[in-house]
């Protein structure tokens, strides 16, 4: 069973992206090729494949949470073009609603 432009059409309005009717089209072959060879990776790696996120081993690296010096509120605000009751001042972008 393969994509249908539809089917395109469809995820494309779920992740908020326009197409064309030709778009969805032509992707829809593109995309079944791609859902192919992910179905053919997932029938090889079976439970004794470890998943593999990168190449190489990731490790994080974390530090100890030091408290140290830093700049005043003064100082903070200094540098702003527009400040009020001790913050940054800048225009709303979401509404009250």
């Amino acid at each position: 069973m393969g994509l249908t432009a539809d089917d395109v059409a469809r995820l494309a309005a779920l992740a908020r992206i326009q197409l064309t009717e030709q778009e969805c089209t032509e992707l829809a072959p593109e995309l079944d090729v791609i859902l192919e060879s992910v179905a053919s990776v997932s029938e090889v790696a079976g439970p004794d494949v470890p998943l593999a996120t990168h190449a190489m081993p990731v490790v994080n690296v974390f530090r100890a949470d030091v408290v140290t010096p830093s700049l005043t509120q003064e100082q903070a605000l200094s540098g702003a073009p527009a400040k009020e009751e001790g913050r940054f001042r800048v225009p709303r972008i979401l509404s009250e609603d």
